[in-house]
């Protein structure tokens, strides 16, 4: 089982039919107060630990959450459950709101976000024995940096493998946290401007981040991705996309891919191709995880993407 740590959040996406652009003034920036009249309003349900637990049971990978939420997230916890995700480590706080985040997109596909973090702080008040016992690797996800140190200890003294994906929490980081987030870590990942940050905050070059770690990953958006380890580097190709409608939430569907793929066995580069379908399905929808498929339908895509028939392994238990 993999344990998904993080945030369980609620996504606004707001929809404008215009341009920020045409609605700044220069001149005026010292005193910008700006108000947008939307044309469409959505929720979605989010969060990264949510959404790679839901990528890895669409795989057919056991997966729990450990998180905290507020009591908002009690139907959220009703629909993971439903999908087969363990949410034993899922704690609902009373007096608290779900993390939220809200963003406005124009039709220059420019957006504006706000984040509210809610009952995401308290998240460090969870360890690994508040989740199931049977885990073979955990996901340490951006959460509350204080239960992301907390977190990567507790893995690294337990000897559970772990994977550092510090993300948008990275600017509250500071550099002897992300090295100690480094230290042991099974798998650090992150896009190509998240680990420049990795690397300036740790003072480590690429040869330096594998003295610490197993494998280092860095997503490339359509580019595909390349995955290096002590033995050299892997480049894995994007797989096309039917139409690009939402990149977000494709790095997380990306991270369990990757995940599901080497714990069944797979070969980096196909674990990585994995890795990059899983992402696709998620660019093609409108929220972090509002794509589903079938085992027949991920195979069959896998063939016509890469070229190459997907192991049978993937769909075995682990080995």
């Amino acid at each position: 089982m993999v344990l998904c740590t993080g945030s369980i959040a609620y996504d606004y996406i707001l929809t404008f039919k215009g341009r920020f652009k045409d609605h700044i003034l220069l001149d005026k920036t010292h005193i910008l107060n700006l108000s947008f009249l939307v044309d469409d309003l959505q929720k979605r349900r989010g969060g990264v630990a949510g959404n790679y637990a839901y990528n890895l049971a669409l795989l057919g990978h056991p997966a729990a959450v450990l998180a905290t939420a507020g009591t908002d997230a009690a139907e959220y916890r009703t629909w993971l459950e439903s999908h087969g995700v363990d949410c034993s480590g899922l704690r609902l706080l009373d007096g608290e709101m779900s993390a939220t985040g809200f963003t406005t997109t124009d039709m220059d596909d420019n957006q504006l976000t706000g984040y509210y973090g809610g009952a995401m702080w308290k998240a460090a008040m969870l360890g690994l024995d508040d989740g199931p016992s049977d885990v073979d690797a955990v996901i340490v996800g951006p959460n509350d940096p204080a239960a992301m140190k907390r977190l990567v200890r507790e893995c690294r003294d337990r000897r559970v493998p772990f994977v550092f994906d510090p993300a948008h929490q990275l600017p509250m980081m500071d550099g002897a946290d992300v090295t100690d987030g480094t230290d042991g870590a099974w798998i650090v990942i992150g896009n190509d401007y998240e680990l420049e940050l990795i690397q300036e905050r740790t003072r480590r070059d690429m040869n330096g981040l594998l003295e610490l770690s197993r494998m280092v990953v860095t997503t490339l958006g359509r580019h595909g991705s390349r995955i290096t380890t002590r033995d050299g580097s892997v480049d894995v190709p994007a797989a096309p996309a039917e139409r690009e409608a939402d990149p977000t939430g494709a790095g997380d569907a990306y991270r369990a891919g990757l995940v599901a793929g080497l714990l069944r066995g797979l070969e980096l580069a196909e674990a990585g191709r994995v890795a990059s379908l899983a992402a696709t399905y998620a660019v093609e929808h409108v929220g972090t995880i509002e794509h589903r498929y079938t085992r027949e339908e991920f195979r069959a895509r896998h063939l016509d993407a890469f070229g190459s028939e997907l192991s049978e392994k993937m769909w075995t238990a682990r080995v």
